[in-house]
Order: structure tokens, then sequence, then C-alpha cells
């Protein structure tokens, strides 16, 4: 969320970043309805005020016995009643249809966010490492899990529908390898583990800013208004809701969970396989900071770095993307992404994000601080994916297979793997 003062100077800005970012909103219309209620409310605080005095009035002439004033200023009370009831049903109106625009306006983005429409137009960074290349024929992840006996994606599909897979044996050693690993190495730079609730209210993802745009992806919990989270970003961020915490020093977090999405809009995009399914788990980090944009950006490669180095230590060729208008959500300020080589796409495929969203998640949430003179400031909040799992599998696999079916252990992983260096097929090749 922004503040309406600064939507208000800014106007064209927020309407031509709302028009990036494929949302529909009229910012002209918000700051209507932002004049109304505001002369509604000025004129509810005035009849209310103006009713207080008329009752103070009847109070003391009724105390001096001059009954004979006092029917017209009942009168008069009753005529303001009936003005505040229409006004106060107005204002309720009014207030209703801001806060609903309101949720739809998009966070500013940064300078040097590159203009685009999608993913398409993401700028690349930087490459590290060199794409797989082999004089025999490569294996997707699927057919190596299947050589493995470590991934199921038929008996996920009969018992769960579409886009979901069991793994199995080596499968889930690895699926829970990579996530120790990544908290592994969150600790060890300061970051507090929590184990987080993976079913939310609806204002904690409305204050978080998954919704209400996001509603679509999101698993509502059948006759309960709770809903699965897609992320553990919306409880590490709603832990502080509503109170005001130190960030003398910024507070790191970091959780490992489950996630849920529902993936509407995918129908046939990336049915293949372990890239796009409807349950995964994450080891998401999550840092709050004071409102210096020179240090949250700071800390936003330092986030992204933290990503880069599990990548490093899983052996895996990658290249960090600056993500485009287009291709942002509506609560990001700024934006990189990480995309790992897969062989069987012949393509890098985002595995990894990082995001600033400046003070955008901590206005909705009320997260505040006291800056160095008292005053109340909203946080900065940032979030990374240090690891997100099954799909970071397919790289693994498939970069690490050799023409015998078998696949090497990246040497971090070893110790999570019981000290095996090497993976080898169940099934000939």
């Amino acid at each position: 969320m922004l503040d309406i003062k600064w939507i208000r100077m800014n106007q064209e800005r927020v309407q031509t970043v709302a028009d990036q970012k494929g949302i529909v909103i009229s910012i002209a219309e918000l700051l209507e309805w932002d004049e109304k209620r505001r002369a509604l409310l000025a004129e509810t605080e005035g009849l209310r005020e103006s009713r207080n005095k008329l009752s103070q009035q009847i109070g003391s002439l009724t105390r001096q016995g001059d009954f004979g004033q006092i029917e017209p200023i009942k009168l008069r009370v009753k005529q303001i009643n009936d003005s505040l009831l229409q006004c106060e049903m107005n204002l309720s109106e009014a207030e209703t249809r801001y806060s609903e625009l309101m949720m739809l306006v998009p966070n500013n983005v940064s300078h040097d966010t590159p203009y685009g429409k999608s993913d398409l137009d993401n700028v690349e960074l930087k490459r590290v490492g060199e794409p797989r290349m082999a004089d025999y024929s490569l294996k997707d992840h699927v057919a190596l899990g299947e050589l493995h006996e470590m991934i199921d994606v038929p008996r996920g599909v009969k018992t769960a529908g579409s886009r979901n897979y069991y793994l199995k044996g080596e499968g889930v050693l690895l699926h829970r390898a990579v996530q120790q690993l990544a908290f592994d190495l969150l600790i060890a730079q300061g970051f507090t583990p929590l184990e987080v609730p993976l079913t939310a209210r609806p204002e904690a993802l409305r204050n978080t800013g998954f919704f209400p745009l996001g509603e679509d992806q999101t698993y509502r919990i059948a006759e309960e208004d709770r809903w699965l989270v897609g992320t553990s970003e919306v409880p590490l961020v709603t832990y502080y809701a509503n109170e005001i915490v130190n960030v003398d020093e910024p507070i790191k977090l970091a959780a490992a969970s489950v996630c849920f999405r529902s993936e509407v809009g995918s129908t046939g995009k990336d049915v293949h396989g372990l890239y796009r399914v409807h349950q995964f788990a994450k080891v998401e980090q999550v840092i709050l900071c004071d409102a210096d944009p020179e240090l949250s950006d700071r800390i936003l490669q330092e986030i992204t770095a933290n990503a880069e180095r599990l990548l490093q230590l899983l052996e895996l060729p990658y290249r960090v993307v600056a993500v485009c208008t287009g291709d942002m959500s509506q609560k990001t300020y700024k934006q990189y992404d990480i995309e790992t080589w897969m062989p069987s796409r012949q393509a890098y495929g985002e595995t990894h994000s990082s995001s600033n969203l400046h003070d955008f998640q901590a206005r909705r949430s009320n997260i505040r601080y006291r800056d160095a003179d008292g005053r109340l400031q909203y946080c900065h909040t940032l979030n990374n994916t240090a690891v997100a799992s099954p799909r970071i599998l397919i790289p693994l696999l498939e970069n690490h297979q050799d023409e015998d079916g078998s696949i090497s252990i990246p040497a971090a992983l070893r110790p999570y793997m019981g000290g095996r260096e090497r993976l080898y097929p169940l099934h000939s090749v």
C-alpha cells in the first residue's frame, strides 16, 4: 500500500506503473473517492459536533427549568440525526470503494527496473557456470526419476489429480537435503528459523500483498475463512503485524515450509514433470529493516547472493535477471530472478526470486519502528526464495547425470545424503 498523499502528488506515475503491471485500476477514480470520503468525513464530524452542542444546550435548559426552548432544539437535533444517518451511509460507501481501490494500487518500481510486458523482456545481468553439454543424449528428470525409482508422477495424478507427484527413496532424501543445506546457510548468516502456520486468515494475505489480485492462485479451506499459503513469506511478515519493532539491526527470519498453489491460468503450460506443481516446499528468507532505500537495496543484493551461494554449492549453472515491470507482482518495488540451466528444456528455468517491497507490506500490515528522532516509520520488507523443491531437483538431476544413468551428488550435499557420492539407477539404461 502506498501513502495516499504520495499517490495524489504522483498520480500519472502510479497510473503508468499500474498499466505496466497489468493492473486494471483508474487512479483518477481512486482520488475522486478519496476526495469524496474526506468531504463526507468532514461533514459527518461537523454534524456530530453540532448535535453534541445542541444536546448540551438541552441539558443546560433542562437544569434551568426552561422547558419552552427545548422542543425547537429537539426538532433541530432530529433533523441533524436524519442528515447524519444519510451522511454516514454515504461515508461508508465512499470508505468501502476507496479501500477496494487502494488494495489494487501497485507498489512503485525502482528507477532501474526495466520496462517490459512479460518474462521475455527481463534483462540478464550475469551468468555463472556453463550449460551442461554432453556427447550422449541427456535424460530429463522424469526419466532419471523413473530409473532411480525416486519420482512417480502417474501415482501422484491418480491420488490427487494433475500437477501432483510422489517422491520416493533417494528422491525424498535429495528433496530434504537441499532444503536443509539452504536452511543451514541462512542460519549461518544470522537468520532466526521459524516453524510457521501453513494456513492464514484473508487479512494476512491482503496485508502481505497476495490478495486481492492473487486470490485465484490460492486454495481456500472449505467452509472456513482460512487459506493455504503459497509461501512462508505470508506468516513470516505477519508475525510482526500491528507491532512496533526494533530494526537497529535488520530482522532476519527464515522458514522451511510446504506451500500450495492452484496454478490457475497455466493450463497446458509446463505440464511435464516437476516444474509447475500444486504442492512444493520452500526455504524462504524474509528481512525487515528501516526505511532507508540504500540499505534495503544493499540487503536485496545480499539475499540474492545467499541464493546464488546455494546454487554454487549445488554446482549448477545459472543466470540472474532483472525482472521487468510487466513480470512483477503488484507488491514488488524491485526484483531479481535466478534461473538455473535445465538441459531437458534447453533453457534456463526460474528457481529463485528476490524482491524488495519498500514499505508496501509494512503499511498494509502496520509494522513500524521508531527512527532516530523517535518518530514512527513503516519498515522496509524483503524476501527471497533460498530454494524451492522439487523444482530444484530438475537441474540437480539433469546436470549431474552420467551416461550410465548414475547421478553425481555435489560435495556440499553429501553430508545430508549419508556421505554418498553417487546415486546408481535401479533399472538398466
